[in-house]
């Protein structure tokens, strides 16, 4: 009888095994994802050269060096951690990389963004460490170090979305992200008297003007055919704060909204509104940010630029079809677009629901592979784009 062998092609299997590497929040395992990236450009024979920006945050930075070093690079920018599970919702461990009978692989990183770390293998490669954390200790500060500026680089390619459909979603710019609480003091007392004044009070004004705000923002979104959701501001309501016991009116309640805002935007009118809003709710209400992300900058989407051209081209040439976008999350991007570099977000990945952060996410063996195809014909043309006459 002839028996049957199951063959898996060499970068599935690598795309696997990373996937196995518990990279995950809160205590992701860096020195597995770091002991891997060594074997890695061992394999490939590239020098790789690690940088801690922050205690216990490494930058690593592997090189391919092409004929005329003096020419810019091009950055395949990359993170190692991933998000958080709820393994009770998930269909297969969320870090077995269980492959299905359809070559659906299962795991935790399979869409964000461990994909494009093994698709990039035969290239120039910088995997940075705490992206799903805000990137504050990685591409933030690293931005800023001399390390970053001995690259020269021209050019960044980070990570995109899944697209459900025939096409490639590509990202020029981000909505910018804002964190903020608002602290809502209030006169205390007892819990069976009317007393003027509560903290509880103030908190409901507040939620109630950041909740109006984001109905209308949802109604925009809805009835518009050409906005996607990176077009428009997002409000939710994250945390609540406040009160000691069941009888004691609190002395002060906090709330708090992840706020995502468009490049079109005015920064400063956006933050005259939420300071009116405090206002209106009451006296002494006050606010203050965990992160607000000022920089506006996007990335040139017009033909007669090189960069984009020539991506554009490479695309067109492999009959890829793009979709433009405002990116609706953030990503690394924000911070290489903020000290005048242009980056464009992108992951080959069509024909795949977009699951990052989700449960059971998953990427299809066969969109993998191809994706590496599609990068192979992507860095071959960036790397070939001349100097511009100044830099000449």
């Amino acid at each position: 009888p002839l028996l049957a062998v199951s063959t898996q092609d060499p970068s599935v299997s690598l795309f696997r095994e990373y996937l196995r590497l518990k990279t995950v929040h809160p205590d992701p395992d860096y020195d597995a994802a770091l002991r891997f990236l060594d074997r890695m450009a061992e394999e490939l024979g590239l020098p790789i050269k690690k940088i801690e920006v922050c205690p216990g945050r490494v930058v690593a930075i592997m090189t391919w060096e092409g004929t005329n070093p003096s020419l810019k690079s091009i950055l395949l920018n990359s993170h190692t951690d991933v998000v958080p599970v709820f393994q009770e919702h998930w269909k297969y461990d969320a870090f077995s990389a269980f492959k299905d009978a359809e070559g659906n692989i299962y795991a935790r990183g399979s869409q964000d963004m461990k994909c494009e770390n093994i698709a990039t293998k035969m290239c120039v490669l910088s995997l940075f460490v705490d992206e799903e954390v805000g990137g504050h200790k990685g591409m933030e500060t690293f931005v800023k170090h001399p390390e970053f500026q001995k690259l020269n680089i021209g050019f960044a390619l980070d990570e995109g979305l899944a697209n459900p459909g025939e096409a490639f979603t590509v990202f020029y710019g981000e909505r910018n992200p804002w964190w903020i609480t608002v602290h809502c003091p209030g006169s205390p007392g007892h819990g069976s008297r009317f007393v003027e004044n509560t903290a509880a009070e103030k908190l409901r004004h507040v939620m109630n003007s950041f909740l109006d705000f984001r109905e209308k923002e949802k109604h925009r979104l809805n009835t518009s055919e050409c906005f996607t959701l990176g077009d428009v501001t997002t409000v939710n309501m994250t945390m609540v704060k406040g009160g000691v016991a069941y009888n004691v009116i609190p002395a002060e309640m906090d709330v708090s909204f992840d706020l995502r805002i468009p490049p079109t935007v005015n920064l400063q009118e956006f933050e005259r509104q939420i300071k009116q809003w405090c206002k209106e709710a009451g006296e002494d209400v006050t606010y203050e940010f965990a992160q607000k992300h000022m920089n506006q900058n996007v990335t040139s989407t017009e033909e007669n630029d090189p960069w984009w051209s020539t991506f554009s081209g490479a695309c067109k040439s492999m009959n890829l079809t793009l979709e433009k976008e405002i990116f609706p999350a953030a990503t690394d991007s924000r911070f290489i677009r903020a000290v005048g570099i242009p980056a464009i977000g992108f992951s080959p990945m069509n024909r795949t629901p977009i699951l990052l952060h989700d449960h059971n996410e998953f990427l299809n063996e066969q969109v993998f592979l191809k994706g590496i195809s599609v990068f192979e014909r992507l860095i071959s043309a960036l790397a070939s784009v001349p100097a511009c006459p100044a830099e000449a």
